[in-house]
């Protein structure tokens, strides 16, 4: 599986099991909020006194990759699969750099 690495920003909801708030920065620098039950994006036991940012990540698919005229790596992502993470607005495919992505192997 791949994950793309976002920040918490801050905890918005004690529900059972606690929801968060996350900031994704695409590779044009445009920070995406992304919200969801907190162990979509942590394991960490996070509440509201937890100190934010905290570092998290969320699963992807990597839809397209490239190298770009400046020989960087990038790919188009999809939060869509597996756990259906969008922003308020729906959106669920952004352009990354390769290297805010990691593939677990589990």
């Amino acid at each position: 599986m791949h994950t793309v690495h976002v920040q918490i920003v801050r905890f918005t909801d004690s529900r059972v099991p606690g929801w968060v708030e996350c900031m994704l920065r695409d590779a044009a620098g445009r920070e995406w909020n992304l919200a969801d039950k907190m162990p979509v994006f942590t394991d960490a036991p996070l509440d509201a006194d937890s100190r934010y940012p905290q570092p998290g990540v969320v699963a992807c698919e990597i839809v397209r990759a490239w190298t770009d005229e400046r020989g960087r790596t990038r790919c188009t992502i999809d939060t869509e699969r597996p756990w259906g993470v969008s922003t308020g607005h729906g959106e669920t495919q952004f352009e990354v750099f390769i290297e805010q992505i990691t593939t677990d192997e589990a």
